[in-house]
């Protein structure tokens, strides 16, 4: 606790100076504001229709084992970029808590507003300082689907200190800065529609502390950045680990370092995340959670590869959870995952006023996943689709997402098509 105070009061008393755009990680989905007005307002709305297989969940009717998310992988037919899933509908069988949002329609096909977003954001002309909020609007049905919801999903303070360095301090709810696909994270950049099935433990946002500082190496044509974060909760997304409160009194620490290689027709990314400290969805200081990833990107002529691995291990809680939406009674079990996913793109090299942008993608992910005394599941996904971009003001996507159950859980019926319109302004 002394070191997040300590760190925090650092960040609140950095010198002033002129400011400089930060273009990364260390940013997310804030874009370079030195040449825009001093209050802007500017958002998206995000229009979905979803179709799912089954019964729109990862539940067979006759599967009694206890607990039954142990088992299966709920979080498998997801419908928009919020990673939320069609049903989560037990039937009254024992869940422990390890659940996605769910929009509520089972396998029926149905319209669906995904996320309605609005930002505000605010920068004084000649002071190294930028404000920004985010407040999101979720519409869901009951009783089969979550409360609607209005989320303030990102509030932060950003300090500049230095005019000639690319270094920017971070106080407030954030993006992550573990791996790259929390980059994505918003309707409107994130290419295709639907997470990976690991972006449920990468993609969280934090509220904490983060630093963000790159140099560059003009003769290599190359840059260097590291982005490290100390916050509540870690970098798991807020429907498994709670992010507005310290259950255990100490921090998170996560980060990532990054290299580019920036030519003309070809670009290169690579970096290495880490993540360390006590797991927030129990109260004891002493159970820790451990996990490493690598990314990679490269772009093209209008071909892009990119992909993520990750390991993470938690600790067994010595006591239950108490303030995880899921009541007195759930258990912090050990826990294990590995795996990854992989992309591939391809942007047709031709615009018009109208048409901006066409791209084509595949994805392959992959999971292996453990608690501890129940069998491992091993799931794997296929997803490809398309991208047409109007305007530079709306994105329309369609996506098929194929679910297989390969090891330690039941053959379900649960593919997911999918598509949206996003309208941006």
């Amino acid at each position: 606790m002394t070191r997040a105070l300590l760190f925090s009061l650092l960040l609140s008393t950095a010198a002033f100076a002129e400011d400089v755009a930060v273009d990364d990680p260390g940013d997310g989905y804030t874009p370079d504001e030195a040449q825009e007005e001093t209050l802007r307002l500017t958002g998206y709305v995000d229009v979905g229709f979803s179709k799912v297989t089954g019964n729109g969940s990862s539940f067979l009717d006759a599967d009694t084992r206890v607990p039954l998310d142990y088992g299966n992988d709920a979080f498998a037919p997801a419908v928009n970029s919020r990673g939320e899933v069609a049903s989560t509908d037990s039937k009254g069988r024992f869940t422990n808590g390890f659940l996605p949002r769910s929009v509520g329609i089972g396998s029926t096909p149905s319209f669906l507003i995904n996320t309605t977003s609005a930002d505000v954001r605010f920068q004084p002309r000649g002071v190294p300082i930028f404000l920004f909020a985010r407040v999101q609007v979720m519409p869901r049905l009951l009783p089969t689907g979550d409360l609607t919801r209005l989320e303030l999903q990102q509030a932060f303070g950003r300090v500049s200190p230095f005019k000639n360095h690319e270094l920017a301090l971070f106080l407030g709810r954030f993006d992550s800065v573990f791996g790259i696909e929390y980059l994505e994270n918003e309707a409107n950049l994130r290419s295709g529609i639907t997470p990976s099935l690991i972006a449920r433990y990468t993609t969280g946002h934090g509220l904490g502390a983060k630093a963000f500082y790159r140099f560059q190496l003009p003769a290599l044509w190359s840059a260097v950045s590291f982005n490290f974060a100390a916050t509540n909760n870690g970098t798991r997304i807020e429907a498994l680990v709670p992010v507005d409160a310290s259950l255990t009194g100490n921090f998170v620490g996560s980060g990532r370092i990054g290299y580019e290689l920036n030519l003309q027709h070809l670009q290169v990314k690579l970096g290495a995340s880490g993540l360390y400290g006590p797991r927030n969805d129990q109260r004891t200081p002493t159970s820790r959670q451990l996990a490493l990833a690598g990314d990679l990107r490269v772009n093209a002529y209008g071909l892009s590869v990119s992909g993520e691995f990750l390991y993470l291990h938690d600790e067994k809680g010595l006591t239950p959870g108490k303030i995880t939406g899921q009541g007195l009674g759930e258990l912090a079990t050990e826990f294990t995952v590995f795996g990854g996913w992989g992309r591939l793109g391809y942007t047709l090299p031709w615009k018009t006023t109208a048409l901006t942008g066409v791209t084509f993608y595949g994805r392959y992910d992959r999971r292996h996943a453990q608690f501890a005394g129940f069998p491992e599941v091993q799931t794997d996904r296929f997803t490809v689709g398309t991208r047409v971009d109007l305007y530079d003001f709306v994105a329309l996507k369609l996506e098929a997402l194929f679910n297989r159950e390969l090891a330690g859980a039941p053959n379900v019926d649960n593919d997911v098509y999918t598509s949206s319109a996003v309208f941006t302004w």
